[in-house]
């Protein structure tokens, strides 16, 4: 590409790093002289002790032409700038290699970041391994302030009494209650105990430090008096509401800080003065949120995505055309993973995520990070093809290295002659010095076809060459990181191809084409330093002071207020950077306010708008991203943030597409600029096409393809039915839009291929998984939404299960019931528009509190129905006998909350709210001593989200049939169902011949002595097994009845974890198995039976009994735990019922897991039905009158033996008022079973403790009770069963992942994203 040079802006050299894990990128930008470029290892012992003060001596060598010996330390006066971007924090992160910290919490929550949010990483890993945490020791405060005031219980602001407390003001404006200061005395005498133990670094969280931090600065005042050179205070980090994901923080800022200083300290040590010489350079690292900082304020949390944010800085200031205005994606692809992220003219911020299993809460930018690069494993498993997510890495690297490493995507490249192997460096080998292996990759490929085609042939299905398997894999390995572009821009309500699409990175240009295509994106932008955006993005960025402080007040009568706030944190912020050095420059400043609606938990970070009010704002941004708003409801100021900016001279020109077209019209290139013609395989066969290198290439050239454009680090197709022009400074390659369908005409007979087939499998659950980002983001209640108790999924136009997105498993299955159901009863009747809602055991329910609503999807004639969508959400309350509807003591179906058979949700696109009103509020409180809902707006609300997610279900279907076809997506949905039902059917005949072909039978007993009894009989001819629950004892006059849905979604689970593969989750999962469920049984129901606790706690007996079965594993703790309060509303001083004053609150508990074969069980988790999230205690306390006072683990309640059953959990609640409450659970009779001589976890126990007395009193596992201001409620969890004889020489240590197994935020976050947080 053409260099242009750029006007001088200063004397000095100013020099950008990007420090990766594998290589060191360093630019030095010289005013009036081209630039230098220099990438070199990033661990090279041998030659130097650090890649970027090595490249800095390079540069200079370069820039003035004098030699400087390695070793001697560099003078700086000739540099103006250094900023860089490092992947130490990041590294010592993932492989968990820094030096421990001790966490500081307060009393009560010793365990609460080993429990987190109670989630299990994947779904349906049995073993289930925690990352390890950063943490070893954990001191214990003796200190507590909580909230006088919640957002749901308005009766404290009545009370007559409420002067006369001793109340202290948050910095939020709370009013706030100290129950217990802190104990100094033991607090000094814990923290010198840790000191003396050689502990160095603390982090310090105390509940509800957010807005009352003075407990928190006390215990950091007494640690520096003690000498601790490192403590990180949670709430000077980044003081947000909930204490887990801020405790997080805390603990990865004190155990990466000191490692960041100590590299810091060594870098500096390379240079004369030490970079502190005010006449040398400024020395600035690139922070998360893709802003500089002084090297002075760089701290570990804030380094976690420094290398990746300046690859955003970078396209951002590259890419974006501000005229056009047009929304820019980066497309950020290595080696190992591929970036993906969206800029339109601000930089994007999220402000909790997770990194290599540690939930950050910072301001980040938002980056989505996918299983996919060059080095992506390809493989052939189940009739399917897979991309990832396992990597070759480095070493041994592709097949192509000549290291004995595994077919990838750069082999599938190099075959397809995509990569050509005689313009690549020769490096490869044992030795290093041989080239790209061609032939090795080719004959691998050959090895692997030999597979594939006989799987074809018995089939019937057409054999493929080499070049199509490798095509084939490369389709799915662009598919794989199409989906969290998808969700990236779909979620937020922004359609994909409106957007260009800025690739960088080394494998970037190399994929670039076909991504656009599959986005439907017809312009793609690469830089001239695409390879080594990360690092120019360094030189690109600004110098960012960032500071915000809670809030909690009405936006409407507190804008004084909260002008006086922005300007006092304004005033901070420039004092941060005049501190910093520029006081003289001109500083822009970005006000925030984070807004929601009163009773709402989703939050924006609104931008002070430039016209209109932040009212405005904030309800037009609500309904672009969830297409409502909520007229009537107050918002409410979470959090007031400034962002300082000290603005750089950009050494970037303004990208100014329009004109450089218009400057210089595209021309066909000469053909004399053909450097060389090399075969390169596309769809349609082997294609001669050109090689050009970039150097040699002019402004306003214009290359058709198909072609291959080279330089120095990297290469660029150029696919067929595309063009590529040259430009000031970037290659623009712009496609052909599609017209219409890309496969063969409609009644054209066809073939299932394993490559469409696996490139439809993910199509069709990303469906399910968007439709999921979806309900959550439109949801209002805190079950949908925080705890995240929903299920999407796409359905056969016979309703039968095509795609289950991996949240709930105890969904798994029982909503193909619910859809088939309505698909009988309105067979013909349904129109366009219309949606079905019900929750009925008799209709495909589960439990009443879950509705499910139900979407018909037509073709274009409106005439016949082609697909279902559908969605099922936990509604925290339905009415009934008790708030949160999930009473311990119904015994009819009626007390338990609404009953819907059938209705129309929406009717000809019309939402029916009168007649959910009657359904919902009107119906319940018909029958004696039961209440209609006592949260109908929120039951409205979340319908109406429901509908919405299957509308973005629906108009995905539509889309992927406007592409492929009705008769190609109908032919793969079929053929996706045939793949998992084979793969059943093989592990059914594999687990016959390892038992010996004898039944697996199984028997458990619920607490009151009903028997749960199975037995397994497998067909060894054809796979398919008999699962026969006949003996299992009849339905109870009690909520624990299942409906038959249950089992089935119990052994569809079960199966998915023993399988132990990603199959498709459908019906064809099912279709080998034939079911014996006893009518009347407790597991069969009859129709009215009560059955709320059947779907969360009968539903974890089931699996164990399956599981046991199997001799799988041991006993888990068998429970949810589901513990509920809340009121049915209040009165006023008159005694006159007030408005929606009532409310309801349930949330399930976790417990101990059990062990098995080789692993111990873990500590504090969901497990199997279940893996919704616990409340934090922060939340709870803001929301409810109540006051969590210990949340912890129950060490040595997990069976004991060669490997340990997981421990249960205690979680104590103290009420600030008269409430009705219920526990909802099981094994506290039973103990959870040991297998193979393990002993058995402890079972549960249920308290009440009354303030009155002081009296302990067991509650039993299922009880409706009333508490009194004062009273706690005490619950202690089962632990998990153990595996095996105890044998001494085992060590059982709690089972975490180790440092090799610790998930690559780079490597699985769409996939964690996506199991992790349901």
């Amino acid at each position: 590409m053409p260099f242009v040079e750029q006007a001088a802006q200063g004397a000095g050299i100013r020099i950008a790093i990007d420090r990766g894990g594998t290589f060191t990128d360093c630019l030095g930008i010289t005013p009036g002289k081209p630039d230098i470029l220099v990438k070199l290892l990033s661990n090279d012992p041998t030659n130097y002790s650090d890649a970027p003060t090595e490249g800095i001596r390079r540069i200079l060598e370069q820039a003035t032409g004098t030699l400087i010996p390695r070793g001697q330390k560099i003078d700086t006066s000739n540099i103006e700038s250094i900023k860089m971007g490092t992947t130490v924090a990041t590294n010592a992160l993932l492989e968990r290699n820094s030096t421990k910290c001790a966490l500081v919490v307060t009393k009560g929550f010793r365990d609460l970041l080993r429990i987190g949010d109670q989630t299990r990483p994947k779904l349906f890993d049995l073993n289930i391994r925690r990352p390890e945490t950063l943490f070893d020791d954990v001191l214990e405060i003796d200190e507590r302030v909580t909230l006088h005031d919640s957002t749901e219980d308005k009766s404290t602001l009545r009370d007559s009494k409420r002067s006369s407390y001793e109340l202290e003001t948050g910095v939020g404006g709370e009013a706030i209650r100290v129950l217990r200061p802190v104990d100094s005395t033991h607090a000094r005498q814990g923290l010198q105990a840790l000191f003396n133990k050689g502990v160095r670094s603390l982090a310090i969280t105390l509940i509800n430090s957010y807005t009352f931090p003075n407990h928190e600065l006390k215990i950091a005042d007494i640690a520096k008096d003690i000498g601790f050179p490192q403590i990180s205070v949670s709430s000077q980090i980044f003081p947000m509401i909930r204490a887990i994901s801020r405790g997080y923080s805390a603990t990865a800022d004190a155990y990466l800080t000191p490692l960041t200083r100590d590299y810091i300290d060594g870098f500096r040590a390379g240079f004369v003065g030490g970079l502190e010489d005010v006449n040398g350079a400024r020395c600035e690292f690139m922070q998360s949120d893709g802003g500089l900082v002084g090297w002075q304020h760089f701290s570990g949390l804030k380094a976690i995505l420094s290398g990746p944010a300046g690859g955003v800085v970078g396209f951002s200031k590259t890419c974006y055309d501000s005229n056009r205005k047009k929304p820019v994606i980066g497309f950020d692809m290595g080696g190992t993973s591929t970036d993906v992220s969206r800029y339109a003219g601000t930089l994007e911020h999220t402000f909790e995520s997770v990194t290599a299993g540690v939930t950050i809460q910072s301001p980040q930018l938002e980056i989505d990070t996918v299983a996919a690069g060059g080095g992506s494993i390809l493989s052939y498993r189940n009739g399917l093809f897979l991309a990832g997510p396992e990597s070759a890495s480095a070493h041994p690297g592709p097949a192509a290295y000549r290291k004995g490493g595994p077919l990838t995507v750069t082999d599938a490249n190099l075959v397809l002659g995509r990569l050509q192997a005689e313009y690549f460096p020769k490096i490869f080998g044992r030795n290093e010095n041989e080239p790209l292996d061609y032939e090795g990759a080719k004959k691998a490929f050959e090895d692997l076809l030999v597979t594939v085609n006989a799987d074809l042939s018995q089939t019937s299905g057409k054999t493929k060459t080499v070049e199509e398997l490798a095509l084939g894999f490369l389709e799915v390995a662009n598919e794989t990181m199409c989906r969290p572009i998808r969700s990236l821009t779909e979620a937020k309500g922004y359609r994909t191809s409106d957007h260009d699409l800025a690739v960088f990175g080394g494998a970037g240009g190399q994929a670039a084409c076909a991504i656009a295509a599959n986005l439907g994106i017809d312009r793609i932008l690469i830089h001239r330093y695409s390879s080594i955006l990360s690092a120019y993005g360094m030189a690109l960025a600004d110098v960012v002071r960032d500071v915000q402080e809670p809030c909690s007040v009405l936006l409407s009568s507190s804008l004084e207020e909260l002008d006086d706030r922005l300007a006092s944190l304004e005033k901070n912020a420039s004092e941060q950077l005049a501190n910093d050095g520029f006081a003289g420059q001109t500083i822009g400043f970005e006000h925030f306010l984070n807004l929601r609606y009163e009773g709402s938990d989703t939050t924006f970070m609104i931008s002070r708008p430039d016209q209109g009010t932040w009212d405005d704002a904030f309800i037009a941004e609500h309904k672009r991203q969830f297409s409502f708003t909520m007229p009537g409801r107050d918002i409410l100021v979470e959090n007031v943030r400034v962002r300082a900016t000290a603005r750089s001279p950009s050494v970037e020109p303004e990208f100014a597409l329009d004109q450089q077209l218009v400057d210089s019209p595209p021309t066909i290139v000469s053909t004399k600029k053909v450097s060389d013609q090399v075969p390169v395989f596309f769809e349609g066969g082997w294609t001669t096409s050109p090689l050009y290198h970039l150097t040699t290439l002019r402004k306003g050239e214009l290359v058709n393809g198909p072609a291959i454009i080279l330089d120095n680090t990297q290469t660029i197709v150029v696919a067929p039915r595309s063009k590529a022009t040259i430009l000031d400074r970037h290659v623009m390659i712009e496609l052909e839009r599609s017209t219409g369908p890309t496969n063969a005409v409609e009644d054209t007979p066809k073939t299932v291929d394993p490559i469409e087939l696996s490139v439809m499998g993910h199509r069709f659950m990303s469906i399910a998984e968007q439709m999921g980002l979806a309900l959550q983001k439109t949801s209002v209640s805190v079950n949908i939404k925080e705890r995240l108790d929903f299920s999407c999924a796409l359905f056969s136009p016979e309703g039968r299960l095509v795609a289950n997105a991996p949240h709930v498993p105890v969904h798994l299955g029982s909503m193909e019931q619910a859809v088939m159901y309505q698909h009988k009863k309105y067979l013909g009747k349904l129109r366009p528009g219309d949606v079905i809602v019900a929750n009925h055991p008799i209709s495909g329910g589960t439990h009443l509190p879950d509705i499910t609503t139900i979407t018909p999807v037509f073709d274009d004639a409106g005439e016949n129905i082609i697909f279902y969508t559908a969605s099922r959400g936990h509604h925290q309350e339905i009415g009934g006998i008790l708030p949160g509807s999930m009473p311990a003591g119904s015994v009819e179906l009626h007390e338990e909350g609404a009953m819907i058979v059938s209705e129309y949700l929406v009717r000809d696109g019309v939402f029916n709210e009168e007649l959910m009103t009657k359904v919902l509020l009107h119906d319940p409180a018909q029958y004696p001593g039961c209440s209609g809902t006592r949260k109908l707006a929120d039951n409205i609300n979340d319908l109406k989200a429901q509908v919405s997610a299957n509308a973005k279900g629906v108009g995905l279907v539509a889309d992927l049939i406007a592409e492929r076809g009705l008769a190609t997506v109908h032919l793969n949905m079929n053929a996706i169902t045939a793949n998992a039902e084979a793969c059943v059917r093989e592990f059914m005949k594999r687990t016959y011949k390892e038992t010996g072909g004898k039944p697996l039978v199984a028997l458990d007993f619920m607490d009151d002595g009903t028997p749960i009894k199975l037995a397994i009989t497998i067909n060894p001819e054809d796979g398919s097994a008999h699962f026969d629950f006949t003996g299992t004892g009849e339905e109870g006059y009690h909520s624990f009845n299942a409906p038959q849905a249950i089992a089935r979604s119990a052994t569809l689970y079960v199966l998915r974890c023993l399988i132990n593969q990603d199959i498709p989750l459908n019906e064809g999962c099912l279709r080998p198995l034939i079911f014996t469920i006893p009518e009347g049984s407790i597991l069969n129901p009859s129709p009215y039976a009560a059955v709320c606790a059947g779907n969360p706690i009968t539903s974890q007996r089931v699996t164990d009994v399956v599981i046991r079965a199997f001799e799988a594993c041991a006993a888990s703790q068998g429970d949810c735990n589901v513990f509920s309060f809340g009121i049915n509303g209040d009165n006023d001083d008159a005694g006159h019922p007030i408005p929606n004053s009532g409310f309801g609150f349930g949330e399930t508990i976790c417990g101990g897991s059990g062990a098995g074969p080789g692993w111990n069980g873990t500590s504090g988790v969901h497990i199997h039905m279940t893996n919704t999230r616990i409340t934090d205690p922060e939340l709870l306390e803001k929301r409810y009158p109540v006051l969590l006072r210990e949340f912890s683990i129950r060490d040595g309640s997990g069976g004991q033996g060669k490997w340990n059953g997981g421990n249960g959990i205690r979680r104590v609640y103290e009420f600030y008022r008269d409430m009705d409450a219920s526990i909802v659970s099981e094994r506290r009779v039973t103990r959870p079973y040991g297998m193979f001589g393990g002993g058995d976890g402890s079972s549960g126990v249920n308290y009440i403790v009354k303030k009155k007395g002081e009296r302990w009193c067991r509650l039993g596992g299922r009880k409706d009770f009333s508490v009194q201001r004062g009273d706690c409620f005490v619950i202690d969890t089962p632990g998990g069963g153990a595996w095996g004889m105890k044998d001494d020489e085992v060590t059982n240590i709690e089972n975490v992942a180790v440092k090799s197994m610790v998930e690559r935020r780079f490597v699985s976050q769409f996939q964690l994203a996506q199991e992790a947080s349901n």
